[in-house]
């Protein structure tokens, strides 16, 4: 039974992009025979990428693996980006190993101490399903104070949709909260059976109906780079490019960190807050003995 997931996964993937795309995005010709659902037809995927509809009707059904050259033309067919294309992959097995990984991660030491030195600069630490794994105190200044948080409930898309404070905190909250739902879907294709995950998304899905919708949309994106606007409480809007660093000793663990160019009105606004930190203590998470 648990072996179907990921293609059953797959196929509901392959649904929702070909639902997104119209004749003339691919190239086809526009008729006047009207559509019972939206986007292309299978038989339309299947003409473009040179394979039988039955057989990529089997996929969609998740009654069939697909090979990695038919991937391969699937995604150009589909115009999947570089993120999309990486989860189609995870998703039938060709190009990452999954394997199953038991109890609570840890901060790696070296990323711990990148933490320690880090004192004018907000930082986190994310493991899998984006799990706050450490922070320093201006992340806590920053976002919110993590340590006041039972630990299981230290998770990054959890806390987005959770706390009220996150929907005034991010400027464009929407946008925020869909890349991290689309990060989460990443997560899902590499650790499908991870129970926690399952946990986490049935949760969200309950909670929020905007959660439920975008994760059954299968945008799928990695932690790469990016800018976010905040309306911080204490100094005001804070314009934040924000950039992800991976472990070696642990790619499942990612190091955020929040920067702003010197001399900008967000960088002096970062000092301003250093310094609120240090007058209200905020805790940042325990170094790793």
């Amino acid at each position: 039974m648990t072996a179907n997931v990921p293609l059953n996964e797959l196929g509901e993937f392959l649904k929702k992009r070909r639902s997104e795309l119209s004749p003339r995005t691919v190239g086809l010709p526009e008729t006047d025979r009207p559509r019972r659902v939206e986007g292309l037809r299978r038989e339309e995927v299947a003409q473009l990428a040179n394979i039988s509809t039955d057989y990529y009707t089997r996929l969609e059904q998740g009654r069939m693996q697909a090979s990695a050259p038919v991937l391969d033309v699937l995604a150009r067919v589909l115009h999947l980006d570089d993120d999309e294309r990486g989860y189609l992959f995870q998703l039938a097995g060709k190009t990452t190993t999954r394997t199953r990984r038991r109890g609570r991660q840890k901060v790696q030491p070296q990323l711990q101490r990148v933490l320690d030195d880090l004192t004018a600069t907000p930082a986190i630490v994310q493991g899998r399903r984006g799990d706050v794994l450490a922070w320093n105190a201006l992340a806590a200044a920053l976002v919110t104070d993590f340590s006041r948080l039972a630990e299981k409930h230290r998770n990054y898309p959890r806390i987005i949709f959770t706390d009220p404070a996150m929907r005034t905190l991010y400027a464009d909250w929407e946008g925020s909260a869909h890349i991290a739902v689309a990060q989460l879907r990443m997560e899902a294709a590499k650790y499908p059976e991870d129970p926690r995950l399952i946990e986490l998304v049935g949760e969200l899905s309950m909670r929020d109906k905007q959660f439920a919708r975008w994760w059954g949309d299968h945008h799928v994106a990695a932690r790469t780079v990016g800018t976010k606007t905040l309306n911080h409480p204490v100094v005001g809007e804070l314009v934040l490019d924000w950039d992800t660093l991976t472990a070696n000793t642990d790619p499942d663990q990612h190091l955020t960190v929040w920067t702003a160019a010197p001399g900008s009105p967000t960088h002096e606004r970062l000092r301003i807050l250093t310094s609120w930190a240090a007058d209200q203590d905020l805790p940042a998470s325990s170094p790793v003995s």
